[in-house]
Parts: structure tokens; C-alpha cells; sequence
């Protein structure tokens, strides 16, 4: 059975230590790109709030970190992150290849725009 984390920083410490560095770097850049953060952990993966409400989720896996869910948007940003398109509408950033953190950035900032969005 998969061990129960009551924080974020667990979820990172128990993560092997070559995957604990970009992981941490992937929290800061999400959080550093939204205003009035907070975290917790739901699904027992960490998840970055604005508001009080869950905006994203990332979690580490054996050969990739991933970032969800994907939001869509207009054809520009659908060509930056195709390459990293996964499952289950997810990013998946590999750990053998350079993260795109101005990319991670932008996408967190296009899923606050689009839930701040009028709605018909």
C-alpha cells in the first residue's frame, strides 16, 4: 500500500532524491506564478489552491513529472505543449530531458486565466 502524506513537503522527501530537487523546483514555479497560493496534499499528490479551490495537481512518477489537468487553449499554446501532452489530459515533463519552466509557468497561468473567465 502507497504511504499517506499529510503534506507537500512529505510527498517530496519521500520521493527518490534525484527526483526531489526538480520537484521542488516545479512547487516553486507553480507557486511563484499564482497569487494568494496555498497547498495541500488531495489524492495524495500535491495541489496548488488559489481561492480555496484546487487549481492544479503534479505528482512524480518513475520516468516523468506530470502537471494536471492540461488546459486547452488557443493554437499557439496547443504547438508549446503538445510535446508534452500525456494520459488523462496531463503534461508529463521527462526527468532525462530539460524541464520547460517558462512553459509550466505559462500553462498555470493560462489555467487561472480560464477559471477567472466570464462564464455564459
Amino acid at each position: 500500500m502507497a504511504a499517506k502524506f499529510a503534506s507537500v513537503d512529505d510527498y517530496i522527501a519521500a520521493l527518490p532524491a534525484e527526483q526531489q530537487e526538480i520537484t521542488q523546483r516545479l512547487r516553486r514555479t507553480v507557486l511563484d506564478a499564482l497569487p494568494s497560493t496555498g497547498e495541500k496534499i488531495s489524492y495524495n499528490i500535491p495541489a496548488v489552491t488559489v481561492d480555496g479551490k484546487v487549481l492544479v495537481y503534479y505528482a512524480a512518477w518513475k520516468k516523468f513529472v506530470s502537471l494536471y489537468p492540461a488546459p486547452r487553449a488557443d493554437d499557439d499554446f496547443e504547438r508549446a505543449v503538445a510535446p508534452y501532452r500525456g494520459a488523462k489530459d496531463a503534461l508529463q515533463f521527462r526527468w532525462s530531458e530539460p524541464i520547460p519552466w517558462d512553459l509550466i509557468t505559462r500553462v498555470v497561468r493560462v489555467m487561472l486565466d480560464q477559471r477567472r473567465a466570464p462564464t455564459d
